[in-house]
């Protein structure tokens, strides 16, 4: 794939595709349309007694949008990775036109942990999350579900069920459900950045109040 540009990107997200690379050094990036597809279900995250008692205990600060682009290179160093450069750098002119977000944990002065990820109305399309410290990026990922929440969000696509996400709630759906909920979910409007991040403590009190 050639020429692919920012809006080129957001089109993609529109009509329910997303880009990925095969590895990091590989210059070609293809799109992705999976016959079933992993969303989490945002009135649905699983948080087990264990991750709950961490987050009360964490002093982890949430922050938003604060180190985007380190986000994006946390994801990126593992040894197996589908970020390249040139996806790195579209995801970089996403955030700059604020189609872009990242919930991040700080521990003092350093990035530890985080997930990113595209907004197109309603909906929040989930690229990579990254651990620096144990259950760093389950604690992230709890914050971005409440922060979706709270910020009107419908849809929040994981794009594949892994193991890990299914332990925290998320689902796999048919091809045709996925795009009857895009679609949907995209029809609406929301806001990423008109609530602010709640502490850790704060969020677990609200979740398992819910559930």
């Amino acid at each position: 794939m050639s020429n692919l540009t920012p809006d080129l990107l957001l089109h993609g997200y529109a009509v329910g595709i997303f880009p990925m690379a095969e590895h990091r050094d590989d210059p070609e990036i293809f799109w992705v349309d999976p016959e079933r597809r992993g969303v989490l279900p945002l009135d649905g995250f699983h948080i087990s007694r264990s991750l709950a008692r961490a987050m009360r205990r964490s002093t982890f600060d949430v922050r938003i949008n604060s180190d985007f682009a380190g986000v994006v290179a946390g994801c990126a160093d593992r040894a197996d990775t589908w970020i390249n450069s040139e996806i790195s750098g579209l995801y970089s002119a996403l955030h700059a036109k604020g189609k872009a977000h990242s919930i991040e944990l700080w521990e003092g002065n350093s990035l530890v942990g985080g997930v990113y990820g595209v907004t197109l109305g309603a909906a929040f399309f989930g690229e990579s999350m990254f651990s620096r410290r144990t259950n760093a990026s389950k604690m992230a990922l709890a914050a971005l579900v409440d922060h979706l929440n709270r910020a009107g969000f419908l849809l929040f696509d994981t794009q594949f069920l892994t193991s890990h996400l299914a332990s925290l709630g998320a689902q796999e759906i048919t091809r045709r459900a996925y795009h009857a909920r895009l679609q949907h979910a995209t029809a609406q409007q929301a806001n990423f950045t008109s609530v602010g991040v709640l502490q850790l403590y704060d969020v677990v009190q609200r979740m398992t109040q819910t559930s």
